[in-house]
C-alpha cells in the first residue's frame, strides 16, 4: 500500500489522532460522492448500515449516495447528475454574457463562499436553466449574506488544511462537512494494526480511538480511509465497539467513509472507544509503508504492522512528515521480532505524518498502495 490517511477532525484543544470523527448533527448522514472538476468523473458512492459487530460485505455496499439540501450539496449534485465539469459550465456563463471563473464555481460548491453580488446572483440563475433545474432551485438555498471572498479556514480545519493541503481526498470525500468535521469530540489514544498478507500486500486494518467529548451531546465519529491502490477496496467491515450507523466508499476517491454511533450521548470531558477492522480485497501491489496523520497532539498513538511469514521485508523504518507529501525526517531503523512485527509508540504525538516504511523482498515489487482513513481530532492512517 503506498498511501492511507485515517483523518480526525477535532477541536484545536482535544488531542488528535486516529481514524474516527464526529460530525454536528445538522450534516447530512450519508458522506456523497464528490461533484464537479475536481471529483474524479468515475467518482461512485455505496453506501449501508448494519448493527454493531455486523460484517458488511463489499456487495452490500450499494445504494447511491442522497444530495444535500444546501447550496453547495445542490450545486455539486446538480453537476455530477448533468455531468458537466465546472469548465464546461463557465464556458456556457460567457456564452450568455456572464463571466464566472472556475475558481469560484469551485469556491462555491465547496461551501468556501456563495453568490452574493448582483452578477453572481444573476449566475446562479442562469446556471439553474444550466444545469436543467426547477427556477429558485439553487437560489432558494442560499444562506445569510457572508463576508466577501473565499471564507479563511479557523481552528482544526486550517490545521488540517496545513497538513492535508488543499484540494485533498479527505476534504473531497467529506464535501461540505470537512469544515464542520468532528467538531465534538477528540481522540485521546489511537492503536492501529496492520496486516501484510502472503503476497505483501495490505489485507486488513483494526483501529482502537479513545475518544473525549468536548462538548455535551456527542453520539457518533466519521472516519475515512483512503487507498491507493484501486484494486484495495473494503470487502468486510465489523464494529466491535459502537454501532456501524453507515458505510459508504466512493471508488472514484478510493475512500471509505465510516459513520459509527457511541451506543450513548456523551457528557463534556466524558470518554468512549470506537473500534473497528476493515478487510482489504488482494490487490497487485505490495504495500510499503502506512502512515497516520494528526492536526493535535495524540497523549499517545501505537502503531503495530504484522508480516505474513512468506512476505517479511528486508528492513523496516519509522519515520516523520511535517505535511503530507513532504520528505520524510527523523527516520530510524526499528527490528523486526520473531513473530514477524513491528511497532512504534509515540507519547505526545505532535500534529503531522507518522508512519512507517519497509523494504520489500527481491521479486516482492517496488511500489505499494495504501488506505487513507479520517477520525474525530484531526489524524490520519496512511497505509502504504
Amino acid at each position: 500500500m503506498s498511501s492511507g490517511t485515517d483523518t480526525d477532525f477535532g477541536l484545536p484543544e482535544a488531542a488528535g489522532g486516529g481514524t474516527s470523527g464526529t460530525a454536528p448533527d445538522a450534516a447530512p448522514r450519508t458522506a456523497g460522492a464528490p461533484q464537479g472538476a475536481e471529483a474524479p468523473q468515475a467518482a461512485e458512492a455505496h453506501t449501508t448500515a448494519a448493527r454493531t459487530g455486523e460484517a458488511i460485505a463489499a456487495s452490500d455496499l450499494h445504494a447511491a449516495a442522497t444530495g444535500a439540501d444546501t447550496f453547495p450539496g445542490a450545486l455539486r449534485e446538480a453537476l455530477n447528475r448533468r455531468g458537466l465539469s465546472l469548465e464546461r459550465v463557465s464556458e456556457r456563463l460567457r456564452v450568455r454574457g456572464i463571466t464566472i471563473s472556475q475558481a469560484t464555481l469551485s469556491s462555491w460548491q465547496r461551501g468556501r463562499s456563495q453568490p452574493e453580488r448582483a452578477r453572481s446572483l444573476r449566475a446562479v440563475d442562469v446556471l439553474e436553466e444550466i444545469l436543467e433545474l426547477p427556477s429558485g432551485a439553487l437560489r432558494s438555498l442560499l444562506g445569510p449574506r457572508r463576508p466577501r471572498g473565499r471564507i479563511t479556514p479557523v481552528g482544526a480545519e486550517g490545521t488540517a488544511l496545513q497538513i492535508l493541503g488543499e484540494d485533498s481526498v479527505v476534504e473531497k470525500a467529506l464535501g461540505a462537512r470537512f469544515r464542520h468535521f468532528n467538531q465534538e469530540t477528540g481522540s485521546l489514544m489511537v492503536h492501529d494494526v496492520v496486516t501484510v498478507g502472503e503476497s505483501g500486500t495490505l489485507s486488513g486494518i483494526t483501529t482502537t480511538n479513545v475518544l473525549r467529548a468536548s462538548r455535551a451531546g456527542a453520539d457518533r465519529a466519521v472516519f475515512v480511509h483512503s487507498f491507493d491502490d484501486e484494486a484495495a477496496e473494503p470487502v468486510d467491515i465489523r464494529v466491535t465497539c459502537g454501532r456501524l450507523v453507515e458505510a459508504t466508499y466512493l471508488k472514484g476517491l478510493k475512500s471509505l467513509v465510516l459513520e459509527i454511533h457511541f451506543g450513548r450521548e456523551l457528557a463534556k470531558l466524558d470518554t468512549t472507544v470506537v473500534s473497528y477492522a476493515i478487510e482489504v480485497s488482494p490487490s497487485e501491489t505490495p504495500a510499503t509503508h502506512y502512515e497516520r496523520w494528526t492536526r493535535t497532539n495524540l497523549h499517545e498513538y501505537l502503531q503495530q504492522v504484522f508480516f505474513h511469514p512468506g512476505a517479511l521485508p528486508t528492513d523496516c523504518h519509522r519515520y516523520v512528515r511535517e505535511k503530507v507529501g513532504a520528505p520524510p525526517r527523523a527516520k530510524r531503523r526499528i527490528p523486526l521480532n520473531d513473530t514477524h512485527n513491528v511497532h512504534v509508540l509515540t507519547s505526545r504525538c505532535k500534529p503531522g505524518v507518522h508512519g512507517v516504511a519497509w523494504d520489500c523482498a527481491p521479486g516482492a515489487g517496488t511500489t505499494g498502495t495504501g488506505t487513507t482513513g479520517t477520525g474525530t481530532t484531526g489524524t490520519g492512517d496512511r497505509p502504504g
